[in-house]
């Protein structure tokens, strides 16, 4: 097996300072569950400063009083090639994130595209090397998978979710290299595992008791896989195949349906 070799990269945060669980649009939020702002703040930190000790550039955005799922920089937008497209929120609750992100990028010069139609960011929009794979069914519209395509100028892969539990592609599918990804097949309708089995043959398959732990909500550097630590099977897994799995505790984002990945958006220059 050849070594894994990792690539530094550049990602944006957002620090959950506002942090609560006071709505529910997911079916791990549950408003009468007390939720931790400390708690969470001292897991996200961890995680911060585990990302600039793997030798990857991270950046912060301000987060807004009134946003709680601000945290959640992977819903923001999508980048690629300088681009970005802004995220549009199904949920009025989160709308107010999509225009935030999009002013952060534009002061940086970013070139910017407002969505026309609902997309959730990085949370149903997976680069994967030459294409993007594009999760609907609970969030995204599949009429954005055509907007992303042409505003992005790559392949856009749809992928239907049936699980509630699993209502943002990253949820249930995480891109391990730009040929690599790993899944939980459960997740998604027929025709979209048919899909997935013809592009990546030999994914690794994530089991019911590591997705439910958000295992699959993990961010790849190519060699690093930084995951939540309860997914003890598939970090096993990773090990057998090169990779170096990195275990993370987020048990306090996850009241809100967050992990590793919902965390982090990738800047692609």
């Amino acid at each position: 097996m050849s070594p894994r070799t990792a690539t530094p990269r550049h990602y944006l945060m957002c620090r959950p300072a506002h942090f609560t669980v006071d709505y529910s649009i997911n079916p791990w939020m549950d408003p009468a569950k007390p939720t931790d702002t400390g708690t969470a703040l001292a897991q996200w930190d961890q995680l911060h400063a585990l990302f600039r000790r793997l030798g990857h550039t991270v950046e912060l955005i301000e987060p807004l009083p009134g946003l709680p799922d601000m945290v959640f920089a992977a819903n923001g937008a999508t980048t690629l090639d300088g681009r970005v497209l802004g995220a549009r929120f199904r949920h009025p609750e989160r709308a107010a994130e999509g225009p935030a992100y999009a002013d952060w990028f534009r002061e940086r010069g970013w070139r910017v595209k407002d969505a026309e139609r609902i997309n959730e960011g990085e949370g149903d929009l997976l680069v994967a090397g030459e294409r993007v794979l594009a999760g609907t069914g609970f969030r995204t519209e599949t009429a954005a998978h055509a907007e992303a395509r042409e505003f992005l100028g790559r392949e856009v892969v749809t992928l239907r979710l049936v699980d509630p539990r699993y209502y943002h592609l990253d949820t249930a599918l995480a891109v391990l290299s730009d040929t690599e990804i790993m899944y939980h097949p459960p997740a998604f309708d027929a025709a979209s595992r048919a899909v997935l089995e013809r592009l990546y043959p030999d994914a690794l398959l994530a089991d019911a008791d590591d997705a439910r732990v958000f295992g699959l909500n993990a961010v790849s550097d190519g060699a690093h896989v930084v995951l939540p630590e309860a997914a003890v099977g598939l970090a096993e897994r990773l090990r057998e195949r090169g990779f170096t799995p990195i275990g993370v505790d987020l048990t306090e984002l996850l009241r809100a349906g967050g992990a590793v990945k919902c965390c982090t958006l990738e800047l692609r220059r």
